[in-house]
């Protein structure tokens, strides 16, 4: 009876989130040569699909299980043992594709949706719909855009993938094209709007279709209510809109939040705290993180860097001890935090010691942010020749940031000899930027060298770039 196709199917569906199980019917299919096709029973239709729907079922349970590349190769399997694939094979198939690494999934995609249409499955809505999302998540609009014109009545979910392409390409007009004429919008269609926003850096307007989303309800009748990704996407909006504001606002969703007793999850709670921590309101931030049940690795990584824009730099790194004795492992956003703390407080010993301690304690490569924030530490502690011989210790050729810390430091530090010479990287790496014109305008003026600073500027007048004004807000 074990050895009967129906039987092992039911099986698989059974026990589809358990690993040794899976394993075992998965070699028990293999003996009994159930995946094989029969030559005998190609009179009945219903037995012929039989190592089809096996195959189904052992790819979703394979995914399941988080096993994407052996989900794909499975399929590989399927397909040389002449087994037809189906419209149900094809969505874990795109999730998987999706899923794996190190294979992109842009390599994958395209030959999936060619066999799709090969086993004539790519009509299927559920099939399209897995496609359509998939070019969304790459960014292949055009792709995407061709599949969406293909579908004569496309659902919700496909319309709110289309929605999500267009965002990606920021080509947000065609996304609030389509959004408007849809008949019927749920959550997932207002966040990928608001996100959409976010992502291509129009805040205020992410916050404002928050605020449209709140104040009516959808053409069903049905009150859209905000989920995860809608309050992280706009508080993070909050966060980074340079509009006044933006602090009630995001005080305004957190107040939503406790009123409606919304589960505060872990990215919902990190983006709190880097709403308040940006905005100076460090005791709400201590607060959220005092309150949280469960925290992530990111909401330390914020916590820390919201101490130490605050001025809290030796909390910051009293937080990354703490951290670390809770069991968590640092990571590359971890490091960026704490080196930060370091350089404002300028702890130079402790700074290079955690710097040093990335490779050999954590197995993290050091990146250029990194090495940026180590120039800074020496150069904030008026180490400017230390600084400039660590640049020269790089295994990269440095980038504007890491030479505008070494300049910076040079300003505040009055040492004009460094700085003239390291003028001509800066201004031959970022031609068109006018910050680091401005800044070595204004250390030569401070020098008094006004020949070196009046050609500088007309350098700046001669190649069209604007010194970008500035500005203060109150809030």
């Amino acid at each position: 009876m074990l050895n009967s196709p129906e039987s092992q199917l039911q099986l698989l569906q059974r026990f589809t989130k358990h690993p040794n199980q899976i394993k075992q019917l998965h070699s028990l299919l293999l003996t009994t040569g159930n995946l094989l096709p029969n030559p005998t029973n190609t009179s009945s239709n219903h037995l012929k699909w039989h190592p089809t729907l096996l195959f189904n079922a052992l790819i979703r349970a394979y995914l399941n299980l988080g096993q994407p590349r052996t989900t794909l190769l499975l399929f590989t399997h399927m397909l040389a043992h002449r087994s037809p694939p189906n419209a149900l094979t094809f969505p874990p198939l795109v999730k998987a594709a999706a899923a794996s690494s190190p294979s992109p999934a842009s390599n994958l995609g395209k030959p999936l949706h060619a066999q799709a249409i090969k086993r004539g499955a790519s009509r299927d809505p559920f099939v399209q719909t897995s496609f359509l999302n998939l070019y969304a998540r790459l960014g292949s609009v055009s792709d995407a855009h061709g599949l969406f014109e293909e579908m004569p009545e496309p659902c919700i979910v496909a319309c709110n993938a289309m929605l999500d392409a267009l965002g990606r390409n920021g080509d947000m007009g065609s996304a609030l094209g389509l959004f408007r004429r849809m008949a019927v919008r749920d959550v997932v269609s207002w966040t990928t709007v608001i996100n959409g926003y976010a992502r291509n850096g129009c805040f205020a307007k992410a916050i404002l279709y928050f605020e449209k989303m709140m104040a009516r309800e959808d053409s069903a009748g049905g009150v859209v209510k905000p989920n995860e990704a809608t309050f992280v996407s706009v508080l993070s909006s909050c966060s980074n809109c340079n509009g006044g504001g933006a602090l009630y606002q995001g005080k305004q969703v957190h107040g939503y939040i406790i009123k409606n007793e919304v589960e505060l999850t872990v990215f919902m709670g990190t983006a709190l705290i880097d709403l308040y921590g940006k905005m100076g309101c460090l005791g709400y931030a201590v607060e959220v993180f005092s309150r949280m049940a469960a925290k992530g690795v990111c909401t330390w990584n914020t916590m820390i860097s919201s101490l130490a824009l605050n001025g809290m730099e030796k909390q910051a790194v009293d937080m990354f001890e703490m951290m670390r004795t809770e069991g968590l492992h640092p990571n590359e956003v971890t490091f960026v935090a704490v080196l930060s703390a370091c350089a404002r407080a300028e702890l130079v010993d402790l700074g290079l010691e955690l710097f040093r301690s990335m490779p050999h304690d954590f197995g993290i490569v050091p990146s250029m942010e990194h090495y940026g924030c180590v120039v800074d530490l020496l150069g904030k502690a008026g180490l400017l020749r230390e600084a400039a011989g660590f640049i020269s210790t790089m295994p990269f050729e440095p980038d504007a940031s890491v030479m505008g810390a070494l300049l910076g430091a040079c300003k505040v530090h009055g040492s004009t000899e460094l700085a003239n010479k390291l003028a001509r990287w800066p201004l031959k790496s970022r031609p068109q930027h006018c910050g680091q014109y401005v800044l070595l305008s204004t250390i030569y003026a401070g020098a008094e060298m006004w020949d070196h600073a009046v050609a500088l500027r007309k350098a700046m007048a001669d190649d069209g770039i604007q010194k970008i004004p500035a500005y203060s807000m109150i809030d």
